[in-house]
């Protein structure tokens, strides 16, 4: 089989995703584009040798909507014979962009594939898509369904997590995050947002906030209590798990994933374009996996996706020297490093989706590439990185430097 390598990924700034934010006058498509523009600049790339472009989006209607990675490529000015699709896998979707095109370069089907993704959350809000499974109510029914919300401190509830445990993880993801932009850690591979002009209009994630305390968190109302008791969120989630006698209600908007605008992308070839191109492969895709998992709490697959990518690998959890885990919620992470034995020291390193934001589908473009970024900078040799997902989802992808 072919080994599929990483040559080389970019992506944009986050920015807050709300109308006061610095990238809501740029639309989806732009910053789709400009993270293009980027990967073929960088590398030099003739895009006619690009055979598709894979790109996550979890809302994909309005002007997000229909095949935003195709025209992304034809607004790039790339060849008109570069094709595209936009893929929907929840929060996991820049991931798996990456994994369906590692998995057309390793089956044969293409030699140079670029994935990603893109989301503008201040111009199409999460949810604006609608689906049977929050919006029909026998399906609803059926698969018991919650609001993540919910699931985050259901998670929380039944691992005996504490409010102080998850208000710390976001403490530490705040003070991580500043570090790492203090030292340059992103600097490579961030590329500045520009305006129809061309001026740039962010050049750095908008949201972290180094100075974050437990104090200032601890002000903080959970966000999710008053929707479990009046929607009935919680009588529903605690009929799937009885074993619990009550939801405790402990995230917040301090320690759960912010609402932002990015896009990534990852060129992902064969050896032979590489060789063809003079571009020096920087990692390989060594196991790729998604695996479904319980729908209520939604948000435990993650474990599960790196023990199935570390069997398929023949590793183990003490053979990975670098873990990247998207931090939708602080018990997400909690859970996994508690479930794993995953030191704190080893995962998220760098911070996470608590402090710079979660554009749902370009996060998982991004943080694969901020894991790989690490691995250099760190010398070490192999690396995870892994996603929750809506419905009771979660992707995993393990890599090694080459």
């Amino acid at each position: 089989m072919t080994e599929a390598y990483l040559y080389d990924h970019v992506r944009t700034p986050r920015g807050k995703g709300k109308p006061d934010g610095a990238l809501h006058e740029i639309t989806p498509v732009q910053l789709a584009s400009q993270v293009l523009q980027a990967i073929r600049d960088r590398n030099g790339l003739d895009t006619r040798l690009v055979e598709d472009v894979i790109l996550g989006c979890v809302v994909p209607v309005g002007e997000q909507g229909a095949n935003i990675a195709r025209i992304a490529a034809l607004n790039a000015d790339f060849a008109q014979t570069v094709p595209g699709v936009q893929i929907n896998r929840y929060c996991g979707s820049g991931l798996e962009a990456v994994n369906f095109a590692a998995a057309k370069v390793r089956g044969g089907l293409a030699d140079l594939v670029i994935g990603g993704g893109v989301e503008s959350m201040s111009r199409i809000p999460m949810g604006a898509d609608g689906g049977a499974w929050a919006m029909d109510p026998q399906v609803a029914n059926k698969t018991y369904f919650v609001m993540q919300g919910i699931s985050a401190d259901l998670l929380a509830t039944k691992h005996g997590l504490t409010r102080e445990d998850c208000d710390a993880y976001a403490v530490e993801s705040q003070r991580r995050a500043a570090r790492a932009w203090a030292e340059g850690r992103f600097a490579k591979s961030v590329v500045p947002v520009r305006d129809i002009i061309g001026l740039p209009v962010l050049e750095r994630d908008e949201t972290v906030r180094g100075d974050t305390t437990m104090e200032t968190l601890a002000g903080l109302k959970p966000a999710f209590a008053e929707m479990g008791a009046k929607a009935g969120f919680d009588s529903i989630a605690l009929q799937r798990y009885p074993q619990l006698e009550r939801i405790e209600h402990m995230h917040h908007a301090g320690n759960s994933s912010g609402i932002v605008d990015g896009a990534s992308a990852v060129l992902v070839g064969s050896g032979a374009i590489g060789e063809q191109l003079g571009l020096a492969p920087r990692a390989r895709i060594r196991a790729a996996v998604t695996i479904g998992s319980e729908p209520t709490i939604m948000l435990d697959g993650p474990a599960a996706a790196t023990r199935l990518a570390l069997r398929k690998a023949g590793m183990a959890v003490g053979d990975i020297d670098l873990f990247e885990l998207n931090e939708a919620f602080s018990s997400v992470v909690l859970a996994f490093m508690a479930e794993l034995a995953v030191p704190h020291e080893r995962i998220n390193v760098n911070g996470g989706a608590i402090a710079m934001g979660h554009p749902l589908g370009a996060t998982g473009g991004m943080i694969i590439g901020t894991l790989l970024d690490e691995m250099e900078r760190r010398n070490l040799a192999t690396g995870l990185v892994s996603l929750c997902e809506a419905a009771g989802m979660a992707s995993a992808t393990i890599i090694e430097r080459v």
